[in-house]
């Protein structure tokens, strides 16, 4: 088994944001590997996150961007479970990375609930009729493809991360609630435009 230094547990807590405790003990079970020890830490917080979710995020902060010719803005609601991380840096930089996002990418849905059972079943239809040349085997799976993207395209969780499109926006939440330890998430936004109508 190798040595675990403090270089090498300072060097993993730095990457990984998590408390000196669990990186050394993560590397310790890694052998001193740190890609091997990551990867077991977003499994090990994924599943811990998972747990989370159901936890009460009653603290939390509302964010505001103004663009620059003040003509759009957003409002968005982050929601923790405690003050103490409301007030934490990375907390406030993921609330105001989020109102940069949406003002970017104009989702009109936060998650899958919550766009209305009209509205799927409508994109559905669009969808089938759009595949209807293709054969009857394969109609299904590409018209479930095109739904995937328009979620994609519509509802914030689901939508690629402005700032490392690797990612999906619930991607980098969950990597927030990993590091914070709390249920963080989006309660809900408002994206506004000069001029256009809601």
């Amino acid at each position: 088994m190798a040595a675990i230094t403090a270089q090498a547990v300072n060097e993993f807590r730095k990457k990984t944001g998590l408390g000196l405790m669990e990186c050394k003990k993560l590397l310790t079970e890694a052998d001193g590997d740190l890609a091997k020890a990551e990867t077991l830490a977003k499994e090990r917080g994924l599943k811990q996150a998972e747990l989370r979710a159901g936890r009460a995020a009653t603290a939390g902060r509302v964010e505001v961007y103004i663009h620059h010719d003040a003509k759009s803005g957003v409002l968005v609601e982050l929601n923790c479970e405690t003050d103490f991380v409301a007030r934490n840096d990375e907390f406030k930089q993921l609330a105001k990375d989020l109102a940069l996002h949406i003002m970017a990418t104009n989702p009109k849905y936060v998650r899958r609930e919550d766009v209305p059972a009209d509205v799927v079943e409508e994109q559905k239809r669009i969808f089938m009729s759009q595949v209807g040349d293709k054969p009857q085997n394969i109609q299904e799976k590409i018209a479930v493809g095109k739904l995937d993207s328009w979620y994609a395209e519509s509802v914030l969780l689901d939508q690629p991360f402005i700032r490392d499109d690797s990612k999906s926006v619930r991607d980098v939440i969950m990597g927030v609630n990993s590091r914070t330890g709390e249920n963080i998430s989006v309660a809900r936004f408002a994206r506004f435009v000069v001029g256009e109508e809601r």
